[in-house]
C-alpha cells in the first residue's frame, strides 16, 4: 500500500537535513557562536561593511551596542 514508502522517505528527508544542520553547527562553533553572514547582493555587503565600522574592532561580527554610533 501507499504507507510501506514512509520508512523510505523518513530516511531520505533525514539524510537531506543532516548536512544543513551539521552545516550551522559548525558555523556558529567556528565563528564565536554566531552564525555565518553571507553577502548576496551588494546591499547585504553594505551592511557588513557598516557593521565593521560601527563595531570599532574591525570585525562585523563583535558590535559593541549603540555607544559607538556619532
Amino acid at each position: 500500500m501507499w504507507y510501506e514508502i514512509l520508512p523510505g522517505f523518513a530516511i531520505m528527508t533525514v539524510c537531506l537535513i543532516i548536512p544543513g544542520v551539521a552545516t550551522a553547527q559548525i558555523h556558529k562553533f567556528t565563528n564565536g557562536r554566531k552564525e555565518k553572514r553571507i553577502a548576496r547582493v551588494p546591499y547585504q555587503w553594505y551592511l557588513l561593511e557598516r557593521d565593521r565600522r560601527v563595531s570599532g574592532v574591525g570585525r562585523h561580527y563583535e558590535s559593541k551596542g549603540l555607544e559607538n554610533i556619532n
